[in-house]
C-alpha cells in the first residue's frame, strides 16, 4: 500500500464545546486547507457563543502522551499551540516540541481574551515568555497578550510595532501582532515583524459580530500553510486572507457571538442554488 503524502498538522488546544473556536476550529481550517489535522486536548470547556462556564484541564502528562503518539507514528509538517492553561502543561508541550525535534511551531500565547479577560496566571505567563516563545517560528499574541508580552500599552499602529519589536526579542523567529480587538479604522491592521521586515498588513475590515474562534482559526491557517511548504511571511498572508473570507460567511448562531465561517466554499454552493443560509 502506497503512504499518502498529504501533509500533518497537529494542534495542542482546548475542546470548545460550542464548535466555534479551540480544536474545533483548528481542525476545520486543517481540513479547508487538506491538511491531515491531529490534535492533543489540553483541556475541556464548556463553553457557547454566550461565554465560558467550565474549564477542566487535563494532566501534563496526558498532553504530553498525546503528542508523542502523534509525532512518533504519523509525524507532523507543522505544530499550532492555543489554550495550554496553565505552566505544566506549558512544560510538557516545550519538552516534547524540544525532544520530539519538533519545527514549524506557532504560538497562539492564549492569555487574555479579545474582552481582556485573563486566562492564564502569572508563572504562566513567565514560562510562556521563557521557554515556549524562544522555540516559535511565530508569535500571534492579540492586542492584550501583545499588552502582557511586551510591557507596552497599545493604542496606535506604532505601539503595535514597537510591542512586536519587544516580543520578538524573547527568541521568536517573527511576531504577528493582531489588530482584532483595536478600535475603529485599526481594526483588522496586524503588525508582522521577523528581526527585519517591519509591515503593517491590511485586509478588509468585515462587520460582523459574529467572530468567535478568529484567533485560533489565524494560528491554525498560519500552520496549515507551513504544513503546505510556505514560507513563513506567505503562510502568514494567506492565513489572513483565509479568516477574512470566513468572516464574511460567519454563522448567526446563538444568542451570542457567532463562529466564523470555516467551511464558506459550501456556503458559497449553498447561496448559489438559492437555498436557506445561516450566514450572518
Amino acid at each position: 500500500m502506497i503512504k499518502s503524502m498529504i501533509p500533518v498538522a497537529l494542534t495542542v488546544a482546548g475542546s470548545d464545546s460550542g464548535g466555534g473556536a479551540g480544536i474545533q476550529a483548528d481542525l476545520r481550517t486543517f481540513a479547508f486547507h487538506c491538511v491531515h489535522g491531529t490534535s492533543a486536548l489540553t483541556c475541556v470547556t464548556a463553553q457557547n457563543t454566550l461565554g465560558v462556564m467550565r474549564v477542566d484541564a487535563l494532566s501534563a502528562e496526558a498532553v504530553a502522551a498525546q503528542i508523542e503518539a502523534v509525532v512518533g507514528d504519523i509525524g507532523v509538517d507543522a505544530v499550532k499551540t492555543g489554550m495550554l492553561l496553565n505552566r505544566e502543561i506549558m512544560a510538557a508541550v516545550a519538552s516534547q516540541v524540544e525532544a520530539l525535534g519538533i519545527r514549524n511551531l506557532v504560538v497562539d500565547p492564549v492569555m487574555v481574551s479579545r474582552s481582556g479577560d485573563r486566562l492564564i496566571d502569572e508563572g504562566a505567563i513567565a514560562f510562556l515568555q521563557d521557554v515556549l516563545i524562544p522555540m516559535a517560528a511565530v508569535v500571534t499574541p492579540n492586542r492584550f497578550e501583545a499588552t502582557i508580552l511586551s510591557g507596552l500599552e497599545i493604542d496606535s499602529v506604532d505601539d503595535m510595532q514597537k510591542a512586536a519589536e519587544r516580543i520578538h526579542s524573547l527568541g521568536a523567529k517573527a511576531v504577528l501582532v493582531k489588530g482584532g480587538g483595536m478600535k475603529g479604522d485599526l481594526r483588522g491592521i496586524d503588525v508582522w515583524f521577523d528581526g527585519t521586515r517591519l509591515d503593517v498588513l491590511k485586509t478588509e475590515n468585515v462587520d460582523t459580530g459574529n467572530t468567535h474562534g478568529t484567533g485560533c482559526t489565524l494560528s491554525a491557517a498560519i500552520a496549515a500553510n507551513l504544513a503546505l511548504g510556505k514560507d513563513l511571511f506567505t503562510a502568514v498572508t494567506l492565513a489572513k486572507d483565509y479568516v477574512t473570507t470566513a468572516l464574511k460567511y460567519a454563522l448567526d448562531l446563538g444568542e451570542g457571538q457567532g463562529p466564523v465561517g470555516h467551511f464558506f466554499p459550501l456556503l458559497k454552493e449553498e447561496e448559489r442554488r438559492g437555498k436557506k443560509s445561516t450566514v450572518s
